[in-house]
């Protein structure tokens, strides 16, 4: 399906979240990279990277993508995802 429609936000989300499923970390996050450069108002693409990352223990990058989910949902007014990531960011 990604490939008849590779600009297909929601398919590239999945498709990061079944690769983080199958431990291709790194695969998994230039998928959701991707979708923040390309649609940065989808918002679980920064809050699911955000988790991984801290995960794999990068708590900077972690930080670092979660405050830009935070501006992101900030500007969209989406005060929920904000305060989730600041939650989670508060944790790390």
């Amino acid at each position: 399906m990604l490939a008849r429609e590779p600009q297909d936000t929601f398919l590239r989300y999945s498709l990061a979240m079944e690769l983080e499923k199958e431990g291709k970390h790194e695969e998994s996050l230039q998928y959701l990279c991707g979708l923040q450069a390309d649609d940065p108002a989808y918002i679980p693409a920064f809050f699911m990277a955000g988790q991984q990352l801290a995960r794999l223990e990068r708590t900077q990058d972690a930080r670092d993508v979660l405050r830009d989910g935070i501006q992101q949902a900030q500007a969209q007014g989406d005060t929920h995802a904000a305060g989730e990531m600041t939650e989670f960011l508060g944790s790390l």
